[in-house]
């Protein structure tokens, strides 16, 4: 079989010969109908019998895997797609550097691989739960079809995780499995098993936000997974991140469309200061200031799924060669970091310090200031957007240690700019630097569908390109009513 190239003879598309691996097809067969009951549940509200020009993958070669068509998103051909193998690839840090890399799971290890596969496997449902209601509140068809798009990718994502339980972890696999199917975002109960994927989505800013910075916590995770000496979660994460950069993409265009149709709207009006929020507001677009809270709110929330800074956990999976750093291969270290020290963020007598840590002990520390090198890239775009319009404007990202729930920071306030506060300070300031029940409901006020094509809500810029270089009135959904 050619590797390259998806399998669609069976119910199950896939590259990995899934018709001559009876057992795992069968278990894969008998999750299916779950998964089915689960995207009719807690799926895309509302359209599940319209057609959506959306992209399938048909093979994993980069340099052509996708073709795009109308199809309704319950007959969406999820699929178990691995990038090729690495002929001789070997495990590429940690104690067994320079060793094979396994193909079957090492006994040893089989805890804290499940665990890490059921974590990663456990957000993908979770974001498509908390953004199924945003259809009926679509800027535009063609943002209708992106959240789709993203939809049934993270559905694919989830296929991508329960592929691996399945195959290489025998009935504790098939458990985890269903329990994916069983946890709820934001459940009482049974709630999802990360902070950030139990919050609500309550709008199209929010949504914009929460693929610009949650899903880039996704890539980074995917990144270290990538680098693993487990070959077949590594192949797994290479191909899923050739599909997460269009959500990122999504978030990143999206938030420069609001600030573009934004500025525009303040220079037809006349307003020269951006932080006069009722005139703003008053024109029908998003004010700055808001945007500036809820990025505040979507950053804070990411940096929590990093973990704490300081993590023996984070060491262990390192040295066992199960989870690497971002980029691991590109880094000229020896991989083994036993005498490595990495700067960290700490609370010391009161005061933000950084002090040298044990570099393997601080790797989710090094991660996530990765992460934030990353976010700041498309944040000077946006600024460029701001400055060009002829404002004195900075979108910026808070410092680390406001509003966190996990790690060094979880037990102080802080303000936006790292200065320590007391909770009095905080309960009274907070509604300055993250959305307020006012904000929601202004930004809530202007959520309402546009669905004639080509036409856009006039809170947002249209998109530069299309998708699939389709023409500015191309009907990316055809809405059944």
């Amino acid at each position: 079989m050619n590797h390259m190239n998806v399998d669609y003879s069976t119910k199950i598309p896939n590259n990995v010969n899934l018709s001559e691996d009876r057992q795992v097809l069968k278990a894969l067969e008998g999750w299916h109908p779950g998964y089915m009951d689960w995207w009719s549940d807690m799926g895309p509200e509302g359209f599940q019998q319209s057609l959506v020009y959306l992209r399938t993958a048909y093979s994993v070669d980069p340099r052509g895997w996708a073709k795009f068509d109308y199809v309704r998103m319950p007959e969406y051909r999820w699929g178990i797609l691995l990038a090729p193998q690495e002929e001789n690839r070997v495990i590429p840090f940690g104690e067994n550097f320079g060793k094979p890399a396994w193909q079957e799971v090492p006994g040893e290890h089989r805890a804290t691989l499940r665990r890490l596969i059921v974590i990663q496997g456990d957000t993908e449902p979770a974001s498509v739960e908390q953004q199924r209601h945003l259809g009926k509140t679509a800027p535009s068809l063609y943002d209708l079809r992106n959240l789709f798009q993203v939809n049934v990718e993270e559905g694919r994502h989830l296929w991508a995780m329960v592929y691996l339980l399945q195959k290489y972890f025998g009935r504790d696999g098939r458990e985890e499995a269903d329990e994916l199917l069983r946890r709820r975002s934001g459940d009482a109960d049974s709630p999802r098993m990360l902070g950030a994927f139990n919050e609500a989505t309550p709008d199209w800013l929010s949504f914009f936000m929460f693929t610009y910075f949650t899903d880039r916590d996704g890539k980074m995770q995917l990144h270290s997974l990538a680098q693993s000496g487990f070959d077949p979660l590594s192949r797994t994460c290479r191909f899923m991140l050739t599909e997460e950069a269009h959500h990122m993409f999504v978030g990143e265009t999206g938030i420069s469309r609001i600030v573009q149709r934004t500025c525009e709207a303040m220079r037809e009006a006349g307003i020269s200061d951006p932080t006069d929020i009722a005139k703003v507001r008053a024109l029908g677009v998003i004010d700055l200031p808001t945007m500036q809270k809820k990025l505040n709110l979507h950053y804070s929330l990411s940096l929590d799924l990093f973990g704490s800074e300081v993590s023996t956990n984070a060491a262990n999976a390192f040295n066992a060669g199960i989870k690497g750093r971002y980029k691991e291969t590109q880094i000229d270290d020896d991989h083994h970091l036993q005498n490595s020290t990495y700067p960290v963020l700490k609370l010391v007598n009161g005061e933000i310090k950084r002090v040298d840590e044990p570099a393997l002990t601080a790797l989710n520390m090094r991660l996530r200031d990765d992460y934030t090198q990353d976010c700041a890239k498309g944040m000077l775009r946006w600024n460029k957007i701001i400055s060009t319009s002829g404002y004195h404007y900075k979108l910026t990202l808070p410092n680390v240690a406001f509003h966190r729930a996990i790690g060094e920071f979880r037990d102080i306030h802080a303000t936006p700019d790292g200065v320590l506060i007391d909770d009095a300070t905080w309960n009274k300031r907070k509604g300055e630097w993250l959305p307020s029940t006012d904000d929601g409901d202004f930004i809530a006020s202007l959520m309402t569908p546009v669905t004639e094509t080509g036409k856009y809500a006039p809170w947002i810029s249209p998109p530069k390109v299309g998708i699939d270089n389709k023409p500015g009135d191309f009907e990316y959904v055809k809405i059944e009513t």
